[in-house]
């Protein structure tokens, strides 16, 4: 981002006002104060406006009286490494000076790297493991890190079948099929999730049914689904949306007592726990994804649990086309080609061998991320519950005091000026093109309250405690001049 200097720039001998107009319009959470020959005289934050406030100090007074005259700064031909010395949490905007000592241009943790929302961690076998299945020509979706991913997969999520797949809408629509799920058969979905979760249903042909979500937990609950039931619903696609678990014995018990099947989009869900069990557990079948911003990553990628061997048997034959597992290319029935290479498989057995580790990452970073936030009044956090264990799959906030995306819109906008990427939370099902008519005419205050004003943090593994703290502290800087 190449902003103009004068953007950033205020007299000395303007009023606060006129400073609060500058932080707000470049987004970056402070305000250079120069002379009348442009000279850098001092530096003015959000936070510094703030404190003046809080002291008595009135809008219409000078800028002066709420500016850090011993700022940092540093001449515009400054090398990299020594700005990139200089930046931290507390000082994340240098202004660089001319030989005169007015600011020419500034450099900030954007202009050195973005803090992203995801990003992966390779740093075990992964590259031994590829090397191995270079070494031995088993690179397609034929070879012993297939199977050998299956079986130890199943193991972390306390299931006896699994099978491997090319992503996680593949695992969803498997699963689906698998169970015989089709044409005539109706589907409850949450309206607050990805398109994947309701685009497997009508890959079978089957009607989905939207159901709003619950205001705390953001995921469905058997009350709301059990006033959608009817003679022709067949199955409960349940999420556990960001990382945080539905409700799943209630669920199921639901389901029992109507004869329905539940699957279990676990897709952002994978080491999350209810009732020390783990989702992906608790259905007749289960999905997950290994797509590069989630909790482990094969690349692109996926697998679908089953309860029952049976539904895993038939499962397997439509995976490989549809062929007689037993008679090659012999083909029982229209399958597809959703196999996952064993290259892919590879990445997946070592990423595996780290998922504690991950797991205990993400949790910490929620932590801290509650502690920073949590007496931010805009702000309302996931929800914690008692025996439920959240992974974060992205650690999301919804801003309570916003009535529409535009509040949102600002943040995500103001966050993104400060080197800090970040993503609004899914569009309801409802209000897209492809699903509309599925809302049937029904209100989802919940998913649409949600959807409007919720934002999803910088959650991967690699995230680092000082970039939590920068991150925390522009958000409460951005929040306060919104406010005022």
């Amino acid at each position: 981002m190449n902003m103009p200097i004068e953007r950033l720039t205020v007299n000395r001998g303007s009023d606060i006002n006129a400073g609060l107009s500058v932080i707000d319009r470049n987004g970056l959470g402070l305000a250079f104060v120069v002379d009348d020959e442009g000279i850098l005289v001092g530096v003015v934050t959000d936070g510094n406006i703030r404190r003046a406030l809080l002291k008595g100090v009135r809008l219409e007074d000078g800028i002066a009286v709420a500016m850090n005259a011993d700022c940092v700064s540093l001449p515009v031909s400054s090398s990299p490494q020594s700005i990139a010395e200089r930046l931290n949490s507390r000082v994340h905007v240098i202004p660089l000076l001319d030989e005169k000592g007015r600011p020419v241009d500034y450099a900030s943790h954007y202009r050195h790297h973005r803090i992203p929302v995801m990003e992966p961690l390779l740093s075990g076998n992964e590259f031994n493991y590829i090397i191995e299945c270079l070494k031995t020509n088993w690179i397609s979706s034929q070879g012993a890190f297939v199977k050998r991913f299956e079986d130890e997969f199943s193991k972390f999520v306390g299931v006896e079948n699994a099978l491997a797949v090319c992503n996680g809408t593949a695992a969803l629509h498997l699963a689906l099929d698998a169970l015989e799920v089709g044409p005539g058969d109706e589907v409850i979905v949450p309206d607050l999730t990805f398109a994947a979760t309701i685009n497997s249903v009508l890959y079978c042909g089957a009607v989905p049914v939207l159901a709003d979500v619950d205001p705390e937990t953001w995921c469905m609950n058997a009350e709301e689904i059990a006033g959608l039931i009817t003679p022709r619903t067949k199955a409960i696609v349940t999420v556990h949306l960001y990382g945080q678990p539905a409700d799943m014995e209630e669920i199921c018990q639901l389901a029992r007592k109507h004869g329905l099947l539940v699957i279990e989009d676990a897709a952002e869900g994978l080491g999350a726990l209810h009732n020390g069990r783990q989702v992906g557990s608790f259905g007749d079948a289960a999905a997950f994804s290994f797509f590069g911003n989630k909790i482990i990553t094969t690349g692109e990628g996926g697998m679908v649990t089953f309860r029952d061997g049976a539904a895993a048997a038939r499962a397997r034959i439509l995976r490989d086309h549809g062929m007689d597992p037993q008679r090659r290319y012999w083909h029982q029935q229209v399958g597809y080609n959703y196999r996952l290479t064993n290259l892919q498989a590879a990445v997946g057995v070592a990423q595996l061998e780290q998922i504690d580790s991950f797991i205990r990452r993400k949790v910490e970073i929620g932590r801290v991320y509650r502690k920073l936030l949590e007496a931010v009044d805009a702000i309302r956090l996931p929800a914690e519950r008692e025996g439920v264990r959240n992974v974060y799959w992205l650690f999301s906030i919804v801003l309570v005091s916003s009535r529409s995306a535009s509040g949102r819109d600002y943040l995500i906008e103001r966050l993104r000026a400060s080197g800090i990427d970040s993503r609004p939370l899914f569009y309801p099902l409802h209000t897209m093109p492809p699903y509309r008519r599925y809302s049937g005419k029904k209100k989802f205050h919940n998913a649409e309250r949600l959807s409007a004003n919720g934002i999803s943090l910088p959650s991967a593994v690699t995230l680092k405690e000082d970039e939590i703290e920068y991150v925390c502290d522009r958000i409460r800087s951005i929040l306060a001049i919104r406010g005022r």
